[in-house]
Order: structure tokens, then sequence, then C-alpha cells
């Protein structure tokens, strides 16, 4: 582990490799297969841990367009988990281990369950709800999954603006936007100090938010034709079989799902002066507003440190 206080130095020209997220009292950044964790210590000191990316994609055909994404997002949540986890420690100073790969297995899964629960399930039944009530048609009905995706984005939007007032998540917020101001601060080629990437937008293309925003509106879209369609090929008699069948259905779509969002994400950011992709972009741009807050100059010195740890190169010995 690489422990120390760290000088701010200009950096090398940015990559396009360069992403990140926030932490405990610290960010975490990525430059290719090498990530780095810098977190702010109760007593001052930043404490940087450099260490490999865990991939999941390391064979050539995981890696081809519209089959990369499923196999992507998970192995972000796994290393982001490992990030929370690792900085949860120092800022608390606590001196157990990192977690062993059962618990990283049973975290991984507990955290996809939960979001499957609150932006599958749920909205599925509160859609049943309103057909109950007259409002809507079966799930043979486009009326069906428009207000399936109604509760869906009212979830998502309602999830984030209540936890966003907590003051723990208010600090992750404040970091997340250090990350956004110092990647758009290297991209750019500007000094790389907390005074250079101040006047930076918080706000970024490329964000796992914009993600996330895409996953669900790309989920809405082909709920809506694809569910109705499989339908047509088989449909359990019993009522129950028949919405247990449909909620399996949307769990095993969300591969596809994930795998479009992920390459529509990469066009965006990759193309974010064209017209178009400032379109696509406005959406999770927008949902920003809600996952970033301004960062003070000690949290930019953290995720500067972050950076640099990820893209500095060691001489060849």
């Amino acid at each position: 582990m690489k422990r120390a206080r760290l000088l701010l130095l200009p950096l090398l020209a940015a990559a396009p490799t360069v992403g990140g997220q926030a932490v405990m009292e610290g960010v975490m950044m990525r430059d290719r297969e090498r990530l780095a964790i810098a977190v702010r210590k109760p007593g001052g000191d930043i404490l940087l841990d450099v260490r490999p990316w865990f991939s999941l994609t390391a064979a050539k055909w995981l890696k081809k367009p519209f089959v990369r994404g499923f196999p992507i997002l998970l192995e972000t949540l796994v290393n982001g988990i490992k990030a929370l986890n690792y900085s949860a420690q120092v800022a608390v100073e606590d001196d157990e281990e990192e977690l062993s790969p059962m618990a990283m297995g049973l975290t991984l899964a507990a955290s996809i369950g939960f979001a499957l629960l609150l932006f599958v399930v749920t909205p599925h039944l509160f859609s049943l709800g309103m057909k109950a009530a007259g409002f809507s048609g079966g799930v043979e009905a486009l009326s069906f999954h428009v207000w399936d995706g109604f509760f869906k984005m009212l979830l998502f939007v309602g999830y984030i603006a209540a936890i966003s007032y907590l003051p723990d998540v208010r600090r992750v917020f404040q970091y997340h936007g250090a990350e956004h101001k110092v990647i758009w601060a290297y991209e750019q080629g500007a000094d790389l100090t907390p005074a250079g990437a101040r006047g930076f937008s918080r706000l970024h293309p490329r964000c796992g938010t914009a993600f996330l925003l895409f996953v669900l509106a790309i989920s809405i879209v082909l709920y809506a034709f694809l569910v109705p369609w499989l339908l047509t090929f088989y449909a359990p008699a019993t009522t129950w079989i028949k919405q247990a069948y449909i909620v399996a259905m949307k769990l095993v779509l969300m591969v596809p799902v994930s795998a479009v969002a992920y390459e529509v994400i990469k066009i965006a950011g990759k193309f974010n002066t064209n017209i178009l992709c400032r379109l696509i972009s406005a959406p999770g741009l927008f949902m920003q507003l809600l996952t970033t807050k301004e960062p003070d100059d000690r949290q930019l010195e953290v995720a500067l440190a972050a950076l640099r740890g990820a893209v500095e190169r060691q001489p060849a010995s």
C-alpha cells in the first residue's frame, strides 16, 4: 500500500480512459487497468492506495460493442464496493481487513438484488395496482408499461433526492463533484491544482449517474415492446405465475439493456460537443445536479491525488 502526502503537480496530457467514483472522504480514479483510491484521514493526511483494476473483460469477445456493457457494469460494481469498503476503513481508522471474496460476493448480490427490487419489481407492482384501479390495461398493453416507466423514473429521482439530504451522502456528493472537476481539468490540459480545477463544471457526460438514467430509459422502451411480443410465444395461464414470469423476463432483459446503455453513454461522452449528443446527455447532466455538490479545495486535493495515482506510470526498471 502506498501512503504519502502528495504534491499536486501538473500531469501529462489527458487520455479519454480516466473515470472515477466518489467514496467516503475520498475519490477513486481509474486509468485503463489501474485504479487509485485517495482518502482524507481524520488527521488530515491523504492516504493513497494504487491497485490493479479487477476486470471481467479479459477475453477479446467480451470487449466487443453491445457485449461489453453488462460485464463492465459488474466489474465496476465490484471495484466500486472494494473502494467504498477501503475508504470507510481509512476514514474511521478501522484496522479490519477488507472484504473477503465471499463477503464481496454477498455484498454484490445484495446490492444488485436491492436495485432490481426497487427499480424492476416495485414499479411492476405499482403498475398492477393501476390496472386494478382501472387506469391501465394488462401487461400486454402499452399503457401498463407507460405506468411502469413512470413509476420507475419517479422512484429513481425520488430516491436520489431523498438521500441527498443525509449529511454523509452530501459529503460523498461533494467528492463526486470534485472527481468531475478534476477529470475535466485533466481532459482539457489545465493546471492540475485546486485553483486550476475549481472553475470546471461539476457535471460530466460520462458519469455513472447518466449511465443509470440511460439504463432506466432504455429499459422503459424495450419493456414496452419486447415484453408483449415475448408473451405471444409463451404466457403462463396462472395469474401469479404469469406476473413472476414477466418480472423474471425483465431481469434477464437487463443484460441487453445495460449493453445498449453503455454504448450510448460512450458515444455521448466521446462526442460531447455534438448537438445531438448534448441532447442525449442532458437528462443525465440534470440528474447530476442532485448527485454532485460543489467541493471545497481540500476535496479537490484528494481528487487530484487519486488522479495522479491512477495516471502516473513508474519508469521501467
